[in-house]
C-alpha cells in the first residue's frame, strides 16, 4: 500500500534522512522505531508531503505521492494522528471530528460521530466542550477520532501515547488493536516497544536517518543486541 523508496530528507542544509525506505502492506500494522532525533517525525512529514523529500520516491497504491500538496496526500487516503495532538482549540469536540470527516474511498462501514463516541466515551461526555478545554487525554483521542473521521486506508500515528496518564495509553492500545483486527493498514511510532511488539506484523528501527534493522516481532524480541544498541532496552 504504500512504499518509501530511499528518500532523502533536509531541513535546508541540514540533512536528515539518508536513503530511507520502508513499506507497509494493506492491513498491516508496522512500526517505526528508533531514539530520539533520529528522523522518525521526519519520514512521517516526507510522507504526508509536510517536507517533500530531494531524493527518491513514496508510492501509495503505486501512485507516485512524493512532491503533491499535503491536503491531496489526505484526500489519497492517508490520515495522520500528528506529534502534539494539534486540535483545533477554538472548535468543540463535535466540530473537530466532523471539519475534515469524508468517505472519499467508499468505505463500506465508514466512520461516523456515534462510531467515534463509542469507541472513546470520554469524548461523548465532552462533544460540547472545545478544543482547548480537554485534558491532553481526551485531545489525543480527538486526534486519533478526527484521523478515523477521514476513512483513511492508511492511518499513520506519531507519539500516539507519549504523555499520557497510564489508563489513557491503555485504551489507546487497545484502538489500536481493534483497528488491526478490522483490517486496518497502520503506520505507528511510540516509545512503548512492548506495546509495540505485541501489536505489529512488522518493525523498522531508524538510526541518523536510515534504516538499520527490518524484521517480524519474534525476531526483534531474539535480538536483544538490536534492541539495546539502537533502542536503548
Amino acid at each position: 500500500m504504500l512504499s518509501v523508496e530511499a528518500i532523502d530528507t533536509a531541513y535546508g542544509a541540514s540533512q536528515v534522512l539518508f536513503g530511507m525506505s520502508l513499506e507497509v502492506g494493506a492491513g498491516e500494522v508496522v512500526t517505526l522505531m528508533g531514539r530520539n532525533g533520529m528522523g522518525k517525525t521526519t519520514t512521517v512529514r516526507s510522507i504526508m508531503g509536510l517536507t517533500p523529500p530531494r531524493r527518491g520516491g513514496i508510492l501509495f497504491d503505486g501512485t507516485p505521492i512524493h512532491g503533491i500538496a499535503p491536503h491531496l496526500v489526505a484526500r489519497a487516503g492517508i490520515g495522520l494522528v500528528p506529534e502534539g495532538r494539534q486540535v483545533f482549540p477554538n472548535l468543540t469536540v463535535t466540530e473537530n471530528l466532523i471539519a475534515t470527516a469524508h468517505n472519499r474511498n467508499g468505505a463500506t462501514d465508514p466512520w461516523t460521530l456515534d462510531k467515534v463516541f463509542s469507541r472513546f466515551p470520554a469524548l461523548a461526555a465532552r462533544r460540547g466542550g472545545m478544543g482547548a478545554e480537554l485534558s491532553g487525554g481526551e485531545q489525543q483521542m480527538l486526534s486519533i477520532g478526527r484521523a478515523l473521521m477521514t476513512n483513511p486506508r492508511l492511518l499513520i500515528l506519531d507519539e500516539a501515547t507519549e504523555g499520557l496518564a497510564p489508563q489513557v495509553r491503555a485504551e489507546i492500545w487497545r484502538c489500536l488493536a481493534d483497528l488491526k483486527t478490522s483490517g486496518q493498514s497502520i503506520l505507528v511510532i511510540d516509545k512503548n516497544i512492548r506495546a509495540l511488539m505485541a501489536l505489529a506484523d512488522r518493525h523498522y528501527i531508524i538510526e541518523k536517518g536510515q534504516v538499520v534493522w527490518h524484521g517480524k516481532s519474534d525476531d526483534l524480541e531474539a535480538d536483544t543486541a538490536a534492541q539495546h544498541r539502537y533502542l536503548g532496552v
